[in-house]
């Protein structure tokens, strides 16, 4: 069975059999204390297999018991019989509703039952108030699996987004995301295809898989095309500028460059355009434009480290260190896996004498430099390169601890 089930289980076994076994008094009452004092020791000694048996008198004793029936719903599911484990769990929960793990696991046990109506209801009564991370996300994904075998995408969407929050890094809730969001992205696809074959937007989709598939001169096309049906498509001369910018030939750049512009012309708070301009600008060795344009975008968008790192550059270039050092500290807290920003502050650090900052950000450096040579490694393979990868492809120069 899975164990972050099995380690929730547990602590509720303990919890219950020790309220449960203080009880004494009458006759019954003390037989049934000892049911439970005879189960927890057999709990202790990794024996669940006796403690039913135990528990079971116990629950004949006293059926209204809710820890009595919990424990043995949940020792029964733990020993690979949901169906017996079902009736216990469900007199705990219609009896006591706030038991919201107990009813996660008869939720569970219903599924393996095939009582996926039930299953599901359960399921989605619980997972709200469900606090543990680890059980959460194990009954998230059921009702992921649920939603998704029903076609309901949308729904299994919005439990995933909850997941992430949950469990950022939990590698299944990540591929149970790539999963849904792929298959609603083909959704779409169809549907949009179905709708509008000749529109603007189907060609911009069009040019996005292009993409995906690594054929550039095909997503061009298929941009070119939507923006002579529409030019004034959201979106659209950005994304077109920022694929002709990888391009090496200086004609091609100079038409991203014109695409940047065109879309700031249509929209004048695109800061994304801005900051590639101002890039632009600053390989020119237009030290003003870029300076301006930079801090142009930092004011849209105060947020976006990139920005933030453009202009310290220039103000770097300018002399002015004092002003670009908050803003690579900055930059480095908005997104600290940029090996780039921690370069560029262990060689300001350096210069300023503070030798163990500097120290520190040649290793940050030096690791997420490592990271996004094996990110790109994996990239490659599948013919795609995110900004965020293509960004850091060309070291500057080797850290300042190393000349």
């Amino acid at each position: 069975m899975n164990p972050q089930i099995r380690k929730v289980a547990g602590c509720l076994i303990l919890l219950f059999a020790g309220i449960c076994r203080a009880q004494t008094g009458t006759d019954p009452q003390s037989e049934f204390a000892g049911h439970i004092q005879q189960a927890q020791k057999y709990l202790e000694q990794e024996r669940p297999d006796l403690a039913i048996p135990e528990l079971q008198a116990a629950a004949t004793i006293n059926p209204d018991n809710i820890e009595t029936q919990s424990n043995l719903g949940v020792l029964l599911f733990f020993q690979g019989k949901p169906a017996e484990a079902i009736p216990h769990l469900r007199i705990a929960v219609e009896k006591q509703p706030a038991l919201s793990k107990i009813q996660g696991i008869l939720g569970i046990a219903e599924l393996h039952t095939q009582e996926f109506e039930e299953g599901r209801k359960d399921l989605e009564t619980s997972f709200p108030q469900i606090d543990d991370q680890r059980f959460k996300v194990q009954v998230g994904l059921e009702l992921v699996g649920i939603y998704t075998d029903s076609g309901d995408l949308e729904q299994a969407a919005g439990i995933l987004a909850q997941l992430k929050k949950t469990a950022p890094d939990n590698p299944e809730v990540l591929y149970a995301s790539y999963r849904t969001f792929s298959d609603l992205s083909s959704e779409a696809m169809i549907a949009l295809s179905l709708a509008a074959p000749d529109s603007a937007q189907m060609h911009q989709l069009l040019a996005h898989e292009e993409i995906k598939e690594g054929n550039t001169n095909a997503a061009i096309a298929q941009f070119h095309k939507a923006i002579a049906i529409d030019p004034h498509l959201p979106g659209v001369h950005f994304e077109l500028a920022e694929l002709l910018h990888t391009s090496q030939d200086p004609a091609v750049k100079k038409e991203a460059e014109q695409e940047y512009r065109a879309a700031v012309q249509q929209n004048p708070q695109d800061e994304k355009s801005i900051c590639a301009l101002a890039d632009i600008a600053g390989i020119r060795g237009d030290t003003q434009q870029a300076f301006d344009d930079y801090s142009k975008a930092v004011a849209l968008q105060p947020g976006d480290a990139n920005a933030k790192l453009g202009l310290a550059k220039v103000l770097i270039a300018l002399d002015q260190q004092s002003k670009a050092l908050p803003l690579l500290e900055a930059s480095a807290q908005l997104e600290p896996t940029s090996a780039t920003v921690h370069y560029r502050l262990a060689t300001l650090y350096r210069k300023m004498g503070r030798v163990d900052d500097a120290k520190r950000e040649v290793e940050l450096y030096q690791k997420y430099k490592d990271m996004k040579e094996k990110l790109r490694a994996v990239y490659k393979e599948l013919l795609i390169q995110p900004d965020e990868i293509r960004a850091d492809e060309s070291p500057e120069e080797e850290p300042p601890e190393k000349k």
